[in-house]
């Protein structure tokens, strides 16, 4: 099945696109996602946990970084997983592109996915308007999180000057690197975040069920 969704970052296309392709950095932010392993710069591996309902599904696989195109800011990602207890599989196309949104000054992030569902778990995907509206939910969540680390980082990289008063890099040994900046990549690579926990997809797809009946009724009058 196929999909696009979209979300938006409050920087310009050429900070946004070091931003995504920082993997180590972002991977906390997709929602019941652990990064275990980095392969080399465009490999990684790790586990994504889903429950739905009284079943808990830990999908086990690998991501790489393909077709990365530094001056059009467009790339590929291809990912494959395994249910840890054989109960099927998943594999994965992604293609992102960013364009600039107004002034420059916010990107937009598009992306498309082509999923394959394959064994037991592959009846989740029978209603391929449920599953894009759970992914719709899924990237909205990312680029929230991602907003604000974002955030985060350039309030921590710009402190209030107070006259008169030593900034932290020269009363730190280490300087900056030590001080707010080297603070924030910290919190911003999620170095001190606590363990992912398993996405609800129980309440998301309720959530996307909804989404789907009020978009077949919702043009309808009583």
């Amino acid at each position: 099945m196929e999909f696009d969704n979209a979300f938006d970052v409050p920087l310009p296309p050429a900070e946004a696109w070091t931003w995504l392709l920082d993997i180590e950095r972002i991977a906390t932010c997709l929602p019941g996602a652990e990064l275990t392993e980095v392969v080399d710069a465009q490999t990684y591996k790790g586990r994504v946990g889903v429950r739905l309902g009284p079943v808990a599904l830990s999908f086990v696989g690998q991501a790489k970084l393909e077709a990365v195109d530094d001056a059009a800011r467009r790339a590929r990602m291809r990912a494959t997983g395994a249910d840890s207890k054989g109960r099927g599989s998943t594999s994965a196309l992604i293609d992102f592109a960013l364009e600039p949104l107004g002034d420059g000054g916010t990107t937009r992030v598009n992306i498309h996915s082509n999923v394959t569902l394959t064994g037991s778990v592959a009846q989740y995907g029978r209603g391929s308007g449920m599953i894009q509206s759970v992914a719709a939910q899924l990237i909205g969540q990312f680029g929230e999180c991602l907003r604000g680390r974002i955030t985060e980082a350039g309030a921590a990289a710009a402190p209030a000057a107070v006259p008169g008063a030593p900034t932290e890099a020269a009363a730190t040994p280490g300087g900056a690197a030590s001080g707010a900046v080297g603070q924030a990549d910290r919190a911003a690579r999620g170095t001190t975040a606590a363990p992912a926990k398993p996405i609800s997809g129980f309440s998301l797809l309720l959530r996307a069920l909804l989404a789907s009946l009020r978009n077949l009724f919702g043009g309808k009058k009583p």
